[in-house]
């Protein structure tokens, strides 16, 4: 476990930096907005569209790898929706079921990607790559669908597939695919310039994660929060683990599985439960408190999933 703990211990420092920074007032506070919306809109699309053209998935179980992944984000879906009745007679909002929902379902790829890369290499990044290749379009399915349903925003169908249809993550990952099926080949300095924003994105991404954080909102997190935790860094990795090892999956394809479901929520729910009726401010302080959180339950899960793999 010592050893995945160093492993990720840059990814979390470089998530610090971007809490420090973001309240130090080094730099103008209005640069934040304008790097998440480049990051959210060019730099992680072109890693995704840049590892997913160039990957090799010969040996990736990719049919045993999306069923474990999409019935995994389904199934954890679905025992969701069931228990709202549960909630609701607890006192819990639409609105603040939604944003249960979203931080239980959604992960975050930044963080996924970049200790997959510190760990496993360039088999760990272009699996990870597929992973969320895979479960990127049911969980914006899923969580639109709920907001859209529990929010109160008033949103219709049209706007509900326009966000499908339109997300740069999910474009920018089928076209990847597109091009590394069809074996297409862009023109090699266009190719050469998504490459380097590609390199700029893990390392800045983490940074963005970090200044979204808000820790005054975790410091006494409400039991929906806490409930929130629990179903994605305990839940997520046991349905997905369970899935993957039933499915046959096996090896470091395994450990990469695991690792995205133990990673946090994206922060890009924050944004969406801003835009359609959900509870933001419950968004920021679990996410602030999964990122925390996660630190010491990362290495636990992927030193578990070993021990399974191995056994």
């Amino acid at each position: 476990m010592t050893a995945i703990f160093e492993s990720i211990l840059p990814v979390f420092l470089l998530v610090l930096l971007g809490v420090w920074l973001r309240r130090s007032r080094l730099v103008d506070q209005g640069l934040w907005v304008g790097l998440e919306q480049f990051g959210y809109y060019f730099l992680f699309p072109a890693l995704l569209f840049s590892t997913l053209a160039k990957a090799d998935f010969t040996g990736m179980e990719a049919d045993a790898t999306a069923g474990a992944a999409i019935g995994s984000v389904t199934l954890m879906s679905i025992a969701l929706l069931l228990t709202w009745p549960l909630l609701r007679g607890k006192g819990i909002s639409g609105a603040t079921f939604t944003s249960i929902f979203q931080t239980a379902t959604r992960w975050n790829a930044f963080i996924a990607l970049a200790v997959a890369e510190k760990l496993y290499g360039a088999i760990g990044l272009s699996l990870t790559a597929l992973v969320m290749t895979l479960i990127i379009i049911p969980i914006n399915f899923y969580n639109v669908g709920v907001l859209v349903w529990f929010g109160g925003g008033g949103r219709g169908v049209g706007f509900f597939f326009l966000k499908i249809i339109t997300n740069p993550l999910i474009l920018a990952s089928a076209a990847g695919i597109l091009f590394n099926l069809t074996g297409i080949e862009l023109y090699e300095p266009v190719m050469t310039a998504i490459d380097m924003l590609a390199t700029a994105s893990l390392s800045l991404g983490l940074v963005l994660v970090g200044a979204g954080l808000r820790i005054a909102d975790a410091l006494k997190p409400t039991g929906a929060a806490v409930l929130a935790v629990a179903l994605k860094l305990i839940v997520m990795p046991i349905f997905m683990v369970s899935a993957s090892a039933l499915l046959g999956i096996t090896g470091d394809a395994l450990l990469v599985i695991a690792l995205g479901a133990a990673v946090p929520t994206a922060m890009n729910g924050y944004l969406l439960a801003k835009q359609m009726g959900g509870d933001a401010e419950l968004y920021a302080a679990v996410a602030t408190v999964q990122t925390a959180v996660s630190f010491f339950t990362i290495p636990l899960v992927l030193s578990v999933t070993r021990y399974v793999a191995a056994g």
